[in-house]
């Protein structure tokens, strides 16, 4: 039995030691930024940190535990000088951080007063492929927005570098919520992209739409009153966000109808039973001649 015990043993420490030197490593936060409905973004250093779109990072902090680490998906580029991550108050850890980085006070607060932060990582995603693909429809629930966030900035960043070496010519970026509220941070990002991109004469370049599935018969009256403004009065967006949940067949059937030929990238982060819906549909409407249209899911559950 000790045979087989011990090489996966040998390779188990050597992967603890590694993480453990990684994680003694000195990380700076350098910017600590309020969003509204209590979520913070920090903005940090570490030498020799490098990443790909999409991936995650375990932290800790001392100063709120000496134990606990918490993953958080990365919402910066790799094009940034700094790693980022935003992080939603909703518990004990995350309201110790909150008042540990002095988002409880409202003077400003010096870096030196800042607590030491311990980061583990990176670690890979499936979001890392999409860059893989000419077409991608990328799908967020929920907080499984956040990923998108730093694949959505690389894209930018990408595309202003060097437009015609760029592999991917379209995106299709689906956002379900149950309130918008607690992500304005990423609907100030798609903001920023939107105009970006029509400055540049290439607002087709994304497509996106927002879905609020958590809304009553009220949201619903306030948004018919206003659908007719030149922008959305929920988001600030030029897209108007949508009510309810896709209806993912007729999605599906028309990206394949607009792009015959191709390998479409199907990339999603959220819950199981989106997960299967979407792997369905992306089966279902693959075609079987290798010259046609094929849908390629990829997934990240939480």
């Amino acid at each position: 039995t000790w045979k087989w015990v011990v090489g996966p043993m040998f390779l188990y420490l050597c992967e603890r030691l590694v993480r453990f030197w990684r994680s003694q490593q000195k990380v700076v936060i350098t910017k600590v930024v309020i969003h509204p409905f209590k979520t913070i973004e920090l903005q940090m250093m570490k030498k020799g940190f490098k990443m790909e779109v999409g991936q995650y990072i375990f932290v800790k902090c001392p100063a709120v535990s000496r134990l606990e680490w918490h993953p958080f998906t990365l919402t910066s580029a790799p094009e940034e000088d700094y790693f980022s991550i935003h992080v939603r108050i909703v518990g004990d850890w995350t309201e110790g951080l909150f008042n540990a980085c002095g988002c409880d006070k409202q003077e400003f607060q010096e870096a030196w007063k800042l607590p030491k932060i311990a980061v583990d990582g990176p670690f890979g995603t499936a979001s890392e492929d999409v860059f893989s693909y000419e077409t991608v429809m990328l799908v967020g629930a929920g907080i499984g927005v956040t990923p998108f966030a730093s694949v959505l900035k690389s894209v930018w960043y990408k595309y202003c570098h060097d437009a015609t070496n760029l592999k991917l010519k379209k995106i299709y970026f689906y956002w379900l919520c149950r309130d918008t509220h607690a992500f304005e941070w990423f609907a100030d990002l798609l903001q920023s992209l939107e105009a970006q991109m029509q400055e540049r004469n290439n607002a087709e370049f994304l497509s996106y739409n927002i879905y609020l599935t958590g809304w009553d018969e009220s949201q619903a009256t306030h948004f018919a009153v206003h659908h007719e403004e030149e922008k959305d009065v929920i988001t600030g967006l030029k897209q108007k966000t949508l009510y309810g949940r896709p209806n993912w067949e007729n999605e599906f059937k028309t990206i394949a109808g607009q792009h015959p030929g191709s390998r479409i990238g199907v990339f999603l982060c959220g819950p199981e039973g989106l997960a299967d819906t979407l792997n369905k549909q992306s089966i279902s409407n693959s075609e079987a001649d290798p010259r046609g249209v094929h849908f390629i899911f990829n997934k990240e559950n939480f």
